[in-house]
């Protein structure tokens, strides 16, 4: 590793890009995202400021819990094939984190949740229409930025919006006829890659990028965004706690249908522990402690993971397949880093 990577690597951007697989190799890459990220925070300190004082606060609930900023990390990586220093880049950063948590106020009401990002919930400090509603704050205050950025900024976030809402849907109302892995897919590329997806195009646009770069990384961002939260959900069956930041088997004892539950559930194999597991596994939400490590030790062991590790590896390879043909510089290689970290975790 150069000098020059060694620095990078040492800052609390490093770290941060660290957590969620992109490796900073040169130091003023790393300067120059490191900048843009300040920049963004000083959007949404701004963005959320509200007269109303329940309002105001909770709003800043969710950004000062803090939170990787991975969509804004990826708006500044991608405007690097442009003017990075652009103060439209900023401002598009702010425009994805503040639609992002306007999404995460609106499920944790859906989902019942009682934490997020390691403190209360605003549904359950608050109660549930005062978190709606400050996810509707939220939505109104990223249009509002998106508005400053021009006609086609608006059209993008609009479009956008609409795919969160379709995969939203999707999931609550189940597969019905369709494939259920196959309905899993859509779903999380509509919830997650789209706005992962959005994130990178932003960079690309509003850093001055042409439009065939713009819809590269636009095309990766999609990608890699279905690759990381399947990846995420492996690792709460195949990691410790330690590696996965959540108990294992938390999805199992939610009864949600991740993809290697989904392949084991398909399986027609007449072994007994895949007769086993699916039996285990049609329960719907797993509340006995030994059970859930019983489906646990047989999901490890089966088919099922293997595949789906297999699924989640194809999707990083395609992401990095569709950074070919990019100019060749530090920040096209972070962006690398994050598939080859996805695809070697998930081995």
């Amino acid at each position: 590793m150069s000098s020059s990577a060694s620095s990078g690597t040492r800052g609390p951007l490093a770290a941060a890009g660290a957590s969620v697989g992109i490796t900073f190799d040169d130091a003023a890459l790393e300067e120059s995202v490191r900048a843009c990220l300040v920049a963004v925070e000083a959007n949404l300190r701004e963005a959320i400021d509200s007269a109303d004082p329940v309002l105001g606060e909770a709003a800043r609930h969710l950004i000062q819990a803090g939170g990787k900023r991975f969509r804004p990390l990826l708006v500044a990586l991608t405007a690097q094939f442009g003017d990075s220093t652009s103060p439209e880049v900023a401002q598009a950063g702010a425009v994805v984190e503040l639609t992002h948590l306007a999404t995460l106020y609106h499920d944790d009401v859906m989902d019942e949740a009682a934490v997020r990002r390691g403190a209360d919930s605003a549904n359950a400090r608050w109660g549930n229409s005062i978190a709606i509603l400050t996810g509707d704050f939220l939505f109104a205050r990223a249009a509002d930025l998106a508005a400053r950025l021009g006609p086609e900024a608006v059209r993008i976030q609009a479009t956008t919006f609409a795919r969160l809402v379709h995969g939203q849907i999707a999931e609550t109302v189940g597969p019905r006829d369709a494939d259920p892995v196959d309905h899993h897919l859509l779903v999380i590329t509509n919830k997650t890659g789209s706005l992962i997806g959005t994130s990178a195009r932003f960079g690309a646009l509003f850093s001055g990028a042409s439009p065939e770069v713009a819809e590269a990384v636009a095309e990766y961002g999609d990608t890699i965004g279905v690759a990381f939260q399947l990846s995420d959900d492996l690792l709460d069956i195949a990691s410790d706690s330690a590696e996965s930041g959540k108990t294992p088997g938390t999805d199992l004892r939610e009864g949600v249908p991740t993809l290697p539950v989904l392949y084991a559930l398909a399986d027609d194999a007449a072994d007994a522990s895949a007769v086993r597991l699916r039996e285990i596994l049609r329960s719907g939400p797993i509340t006995d402690d030994a059970v859930v490590v019983e489906a646990l030790d047989l999901l490890r062991e089966s088919t099922a993971l293997k595949r789906a590790r297999e699924t989640v590896r194809g999707y990083a390879e395609r992401a990095r397949a569709q950074l070919t043909g990019l100019p060749d510089i530090p920040a096209r290689h972070a962006l690398e880093s994050l598939a080859d970290f996805i695809a070697d975790r998930s081995a």
